[in-house]
């Protein structure tokens, strides 16, 4: 009968941590629609911005402006997006690895998320700062990142600035990422905005790009005013928009995660209530036996 006590115990206990798994289900799958009507509110805009910056940058040209200018010999910084809760099943994982493989051992590092702050804190890395967001994400908390990650580019210590994130692809696939964010390039600027295929040289285009070739500029007061205005406000919003994607991947995660937590909790359930089942049989029996065994025993 100890054995029937510790069955039920344990089945006690599974049931208790499937209620939790799915209510954490329910409320990821809530916030997960809210990050990726958030995320894909920005892809239009960021789209039309970027038109805008290849139209300006081929009537300008790249010494416009020190955010487009490529440098050489400087070290890297990196912006990498974790998050700063688990039980997300291998997104900081993921994250962590490519930032291992794609990342040079001596660059610089800012993080948002505390999971892989505290990893690559541990590795050694050179930890430059760190900022938290709140979820959902405002956009007034991109901009001091992109502004501390604009002035450390412009004072020169940097010769390139990349974010690591979680690229948001559905629900079930989250890729990780390692984005150049300056300086900013033509192939940047060419791709698409909504970051399925970043990476892939997914360009604008030939038809927009003719257009862009084709539309001649006059500026008032002049070209680099213009790009003092707009290149600030083109790197506010990639952050924004990579931190909004790495949300959306994380409650995405997070959900799938539990979804397969509790359903195998349930399984497990059904295998505990049948052993339980089988040893109860069991017992009955052998206690059936023993009463016709004693009734034998008299006559």
């Amino acid at each position: 009968m100890a054995n029937l006590r510790d069955i039920r115990r344990r089945i006690k206990s599974v049931k208790n941590t499937a209620q939790i798994t799915r209510a954490m289900q329910l409320v990821a799958a809530a916030k997960m629609k809210k990050a990726q009507d958030q995320a894909l509110a920005g892809r239009d805009y960021a789209d039309l911005l970027n038109q805008v910056l290849v139209n300006l940058k081929e009537n300008v040209g790249e010494e416009a402006h020190p955010l487009l200018q490529t440098r050489e010999g400087g070290k890297e910084l990196v912006l990498v997006i974790s998050t700063d809760k688990g039980l997300c099943g291998a997104l900081n994982t993921n994250l962590g690895k490519k930032v291992r493989a794609d990342v040079s051992p001596d660059a610089d590092i800012v993080t948002v998320g505390r999971k892989l702050r505290n990893q690559l804190g541990k590795a050694g890395r050179n930890m430059l700062a760190d900022f938290e967001v709140r979820d959902p994400v405002p956009f007034s908390e991109a901009r001091p990142i992109a502004k501390f990650l604009t002035k450390a580019f412009l004072e020169g210590g940097y010769s390139k600035v990349s974010v690591a994130f979680a690229n948001y692809i559905n629900v079930m696939r989250q890729e990780p990422t390692v984005v150049q964010l300056l300086p900013i390039s033509t192939a940047s600027l060419g791709e698409k905005q909504d970051y399925e295929g970043m990476g892939k040289d997914v360009k604008v285009g030939e038809t927009d790009h003719a257009a862009a070739l084709s539309k001649d500029y006059l500026f008032e007061p002049s070209g680099k005013d213009v790009l003092d205005t707009l290149l600030p406000l083109y790197i506010n919003f990639q952050v924004y928009q990579m931190l909004v994607e790495s949300r959306a991947s994380e409650h995405s995660a997070r959900m799938v995660a539990m979804k397969g937590a509790t359903d195998n909790a349930k399984k497990f359930i059904k295998e505990l209530t049948l052993e339980y089942n089988k040893l109860r049989q069991a017992a009955i029996t052998a206690e059936l036996l023993e009463i016709t065994t004693a009734m034998k025993a008299m006559e």
